[in-house]
């Protein structure tokens, strides 16, 4: 089983069927992909990697080993299922940025987030034209399915996964399904610890210099009416190095109604009723955030039943 690695220079040669069909095929059976020759500069991903590295080093280490000290982590001899271990901070770029009002951060990495989030904003709309074209949708159907009235929610969440004593027993982060649209991971490529769950089976994907890992979320399960699914996927803790892992959420905004598009609802599915519901984004989110670390299932379900009421 390899990995699905998507070479994204391929898709302007004869080479474009063959690259689209391994797109389907990763959005169908794993809902996970890696991306190569993405078109981000490969210095601009180095900046970024090194500033972040700068900045957990100079001011979140200490804070993280606090927390840890305080609740005696070091020691643990049973496993902590409330709790990851991960230090993170969360940057919104839309609609509208906080980047500005965030501690700590020094402009040189200000300014270097801030680019990076424009090129993976483009680069994300690039790919839900490309899933579009899979799905037979017209050209900027996901795009507008995530619009809402102020246009998509944009936002990264930096996260550094120390080197932990016992991971056997605490998750660098818990197994769970992104709940929204489309998601961009540019990670460690040393160290090593995401996981996401395959035919029963935990596989690693595997860390890759310059590359942009990309899985889909709850939302794009729903749009495509479970044509493509979010995947469960988890990372875990490793006993040496400290991983970094910046992933960028493009997301419906809040005031989105998402929907199964119909171009994709067939006659079966109606009367298998196997059709998922239509809600607001934000009502979705609220539900999401006690449930974070449970099967999805239950809560298309829940949405469900909120629609029918």
């Amino acid at each position: 089983m390899e990995f699905p690695v998507i070479n994204l220079e391929k898709m302007n040669g004869e080479e474009r069927v063959a690259t689209m069909e391994n797109i389907k095929d990763a959005c169908e059976n794993w809902g996970f992909f890696e991306l190569v020759n993405h078109g981000i500069s490969h210095e601009l991903l180095d900046t970024v990697e090194r500033m972040t590295k700068e900045h957990y080093r100079k001011c979140m280490e200490q804070r993280f080993k606090e927390l840890v000290a305080s609740r005696a982590l070091e020691g643990v001899q049973t496993e902590i299922k409330d709790m990851d271990w991960e230090s993170t901070f969360f940057v919104r770029h839309r609609p509208e940025s906080n980047i500005s009002q965030l501690p700590d951060l020094d402009d040189e990495f200000r300014k270097t987030m801030k680019e990076f989030a424009q090129k993976l904003e483009k680069l994300a709309e690039e790919l839900l034209d490309l899933l579009c074209e899979n799905l037979g949708l017209e050209k900027g159907y996901l795009k507008r399915a995530f619009y809402g009235s102020r246009g998509p929610s944009f936002g990264t969440k930096v996260s550094n996964y120390p080197a932990c004593p016992k991971p056997d027993l605490i998750k660098g982060l818990r197994a769970h399904t992104d709940a929204g649209g489309i998601i961009l991971l540019f990670q460690d490529d040393k160290v090593g610890g995401l996981q996401l769950l395959k035919d029963g089976q935990w596989i690693d994907v595997p860390p890759m210099r310059h590359s942009i890992v990309v899985n889909l979320g709850d939302q794009l399960e729903v749009i495509t009416n479970g044509k493509y699914k979010s995947v469960e996927h988890r990372v875990i803790a490793q006993t040496d190095g400290t991983r970094m892992s910046i992933a960028s959420f493009y997301n419906p905004g809040s005031d989105a109604v998402i929907y199964p598009a119909p171009a994709l609802l067939e006659k079966e599915a109606e009367e298998k009723k196997q059709v998922y519901p239509k809600f607001v984004f934000e009502d979705y989110m609220k539900l999401y955030a006690g449930l974070k670390f449970q099967a999805k299932e239950p809560r298309f379900e829940a949405m469900k039943a909120v629609a029918t009421a």
